[in-house]
């Protein structure tokens, strides 16, 4: 009986998870390894010859790094250029100490260069590294990866779980910075009334003052006696006129020069008027610049504000919308549901989930994975299974639609899609790397062993410290980038795990790729330099 269900694949995998799960609660002095504790439970199955099957370690691991490449794909270009250097410098650092550490290691201990290659891409969890450095020094660096592997997934995991307490940082308050330094990029949208008191506006249409273009501030209303008015471009402005102007408080101190004198409390709509949140969900729209839809002209409507991803923008014309905005309106309530059947405002389609654009964008991120690049004969490179996945994910769900196919999905489904792909992929690692490890450590020693160990750890510390004294990060962009740096997507789960923010995503998603290609890059320059 127990024989028939240790050897059931199903059986065996979610008793895998389920103790992952329970061991992952333990807390001890406040420190919890929460999803990442599956591995090590897998390890200690696979020790025992429990091996779950590769096939559903790399399902896992697609599915997991397709739905952090769409999650982190509208902030990984924004992020990119105003730190990616910044990132990508740190990341080049960690790669480049991991290089001369293997080759100090390989001094040290007398290796060969098939050894050292494969300490070095097994160090850092690579595998398009392992193929590049089999290629090279042939086969025998599968054994060196091999024993490396384990620690370079472990060791990531305990390091980045461990350091926000080594460096006495609370992630918490990090996440509240980093959330307040986006909004001063992101200012909130606020509401304020005016009376128009200013002569050189009074007797203009509303398109001669260009009040939006001079202060960045929406118009929503005007209120004329008792009569309430819909701003139109050929309304003509009286003096004691009052607007409802919609902006940022930046844009408001503008206004306040532009109009006049700032009232308090609110303007009342009138009785044609009314104010609706709308959900932009017809696909038609997406990628439609708001200015486009004319609706003003054609609805008498007008935008005040679009809110995405937890965000306030201000409705410029120029505004692409993207599947999901959600835009508040004030507009004739004649017209008003006509507005609502223009920009879909179906709730439910927010939540559904379209398996057509994850079946599509994953078959074309693997399609990139095998594109094989020579620069030389004696340099290929690949961006793997991984990394194709991963750039087709960002690529797709930056430009947010493509014909009828919108590459998005909602953010419950991204989170069940990656926390499932995330435990077959551990499990499976898990279990691989358990199987041998004793057995490896007999039969090659633990000079292999204790130079993993360096080549893992020197270059997480040189980097850290790095960061801490020339450049100054937030804690969470570190941990993103460090597991970057190591190419760890176990790595990426442990430090995903200890945040709600965006961040530590879009930072792996940002310095991945520059680690896998330098990474290869110094396998070769490695293997030359010794053999």
């Amino acid at each position: 009986m127990i024989s028939s269900l240790l050897s059931s694949t199903i059986f065996v995998l979610f008793v895998i998870i389920a103790l992952g799960f329970i061991v992952g609660r333990i807390s001890i002095k406040g420190i919890t390894l929460d999803v990442s504790a599956v591995i090590f439970v897998a390890l200690l199955f696979g020790h025992f010859g429990i091996v779950v099957p590769a096939e559903l370690g790399n399902f896992g691991m697609t599915l997991f790094i397709f739905a952090i490449g769409i999650q982190a794909g509208p902030g990984f270009f924004s992020t990119f250029k105003s730190k990616g250097k910044t990132l990508a410098g740190i990341a080049s650092v960690l790669v480049l100490t991991a290089a001369v550490t293997a080759l100090a290691v390989k001094y040290i201990f007398d290796l060969d260069a098939s050894d050292t290659a494969g300490l070095l891409a097994g160090a850092l969890t690579s595998t398009p590294g392992l193929a590049t450095a089999r290629e090279i020094t042939g086969d025998n660096a599968a054994i060196s990866y091999g024993i490396a592997y384990p620690f370079g997934v472990i060791g990531v995991i305990l390091f980045v779980k461990l350091l926000p307490r080594l460096l006495k940082i609370n992630v918490k308050d990090e996440e509240a910075k980093l959330a307040a330094d986006q909004k001063e990029l992101y200012p909130d949208i606020v509401a304020h009334a005016y009376r128009v008191t200013n002569p050189l506006i009074v007797g203009r249409e509303l398109q001669d003052i260009k009040l939006r273009l001079h202060t960045g501030a929406v118009i929503s209303r005007i209120q004329r006696g008792e009569e309430s008015i819909l701003p139109k471009a050929h309304t003509v402005l009286q003096e004691g006129d009052l607007l409802k102007a919609v902006g940022t408080p930046l844009s408001h101190d503008k206004v306040r020069e532009f109009v006049g004198e700032r009232l308090e409390g609110e303007l009342p709509f009138g009785d044609n008027v009314e104010l609706q949140t709308g959900l932009v969900t017809a696909k038609a729209l997406v990628n439609r610049t708001l200015g486009s839809l004319n609706l003003q002209q054609n609805f008498h409507c007008v935008v005040t504000r679009v809110r995405r991803a937890g965000i306030d923008l201000s409705p410029s014309p120029s505004l692409a919308l993207k599947f999901g905005d959600k835009l508040t309106l004030v507009g004739s309530k004649d017209t008003m549901d006509e507005v609502l059947r223009l920009i879909g405002n179906e709730g439910k389609r927010i939540s559904d989930t379209d398996f057509l654009p994850i079946a599509l964008g994953i078959a074309l991120g693997v399609i990139v994975g095998k594109i094989s690049l020579s620069f030389s004969d004696s340099f290929t490179f690949s961006f793997g299974l991984t990394g194709g996945v991963l750039l087709t994910a960002l690529v797709l769900s930056a430009v947010g639609k493509t014909g009828p196919v919108i590459w998005t999905m909602s953010g419950s489904a991204n989170q069940l899609l990656r926390q499932l792909g995330l435990l077959l992929f551990l499990a499976n690692v898990g279990t691989a790397a358990g199987r041998g490890l004793v057995a490896t450590f007999m039969d090659s020693g633990w000079s292999l062993f204790i130079g993993g160990f360096f080549i893992t750890l020197l270059p997480m510390v040189v980097a850290t410290l790095v960061t801490r004294y020339f450049f100054r990060v937030n804690i969470l962009d570190l941990l993103g980038t460090l597991t970057g740096g190591m190419t760890s997507t176990p790595g990426l789960a442990a430090a995903d795990s200890m945040s709600d923010s965006s961040a530590v995503s879009v930072a792996y998603a940002t310095v991945y790729p520059v680690a896998m290609v330098l990474l290869i890059i110094c396998i070769q320059i490695v293997s030359m330099i010794i053999g």
